[in-house]
């Protein structure tokens, strides 16, 4: 595939854009659906972009900072994990083991760059001391633009090399073996992935439907808004019929109809 200057540099502004929000964490753009359905735009092929964010982001549903503990980077393993995809002309699950030591190297950076930006943010406090406003932005933008280019600068340059010969030469030469293996360790790290956020849910009592969603979407033809309107259903009469939620309504309706009689009575 050719990647024109155009693409580049959209990958490269895309790339900074996940930098940024997966420090921001507001407009979550570091998200795997939302940074690979992006550079998927950029290169041609949306598809594979939401088939490989939508995939990912199965895994990293638990990845998040907790305190000092650095997550994995989601940013990077997106980003760089859809340009082989694509680009590189990789399986989706060769892409999708590649994400695992690209998220491990990414948090890597991410705590390279956070441990550098102490500085920025004692520039800071040294200017919100002399009151120089513009001093304290400039160097909360600066902090920013670093954790930017951790994610646009290796995308760039996996962008710029992964159309030459010698890397499409590269890619290809991988023996069936190993492919055909990072394919299965794909699909077993996205059960894994989701097996850990339903670990940290500890909803044992929903196990069950848990299941008979398993069962349904392995026996039937049903597709995924079939399977999302059956979910939603299920949902709803779970909730109709949990002695929880009706005890409340028994309890909010109890007074009222004792008033009532009492009205009656009178």
């Amino acid at each position: 595939m050719t990647i024109s200057l155009i693409q580049i540099i959209l990958v490269f502004i895309v790339s900074c854009i996940s930098g940024m929000g997966s420090i921001l964490d507001e407009f979550q753009t570091h998200r795997p659906l939302i940074a690979c359905t992006l550079i998927g735009l950029v290169l041609g092929n949306v598809t594979t972009g939401i088939i490989v964010g939508g995939t990912l982001e199965m895994i990293a549903l638990g990845w998040m900072n907790i305190g000092a503990a650095v997550a994995p980077d989601a940013a990077l393993a997106s980003i760089i994990s859809t340009i082989l995809v694509i680009a590189g002309h990789q399986s989706v699950g060769a892409g999708i083991a590649l994400a695992i030591p690209l998220a491990a190297a990414g948090q890597v950076l991410t705590i390279v760059v956070r441990t550098l930006t102490v500085g920025f943010q004692h520039g800071a406090d040294r200017a919100c001391e002399t009151g120089n406003l513009r001093a304290m932005d400039w160097w909360h933008m600066s902090a920013l633009l670093l954790q930017a280019m951790r994610i646009a600068i290796p995308a760039l340059l996996v962008v710029i090399t992964v159309g030459t010969s010698s890397v499409q030469h590269m890619l290809t030469a991988i023996p069936q073996v190993i492919t055909g293996g990072l394919n299965v360790a794909g699909g077993m790290l996205v059960v894994v992935g989701y097996a850990m956020v339903v670990n940290m849910m500890r909803a044992g009592y929903l196990m069950p439907l848990f299941f008979l969603g398993f069962v349904v979407a392995a026996f039937t033809n049903f597709n995924l808004v079939a399977l999302g309107v059956i979910g939603l259903v299920l949902a709803i009469v779970y909730i109709q019929l949990n002695p929880k939620y009706n005890k409340q309504v028994a309890t909010a309706g109890g007074p009222a109809e004792s008033s009532d009689n009492d009205d009656e009575l009178d």
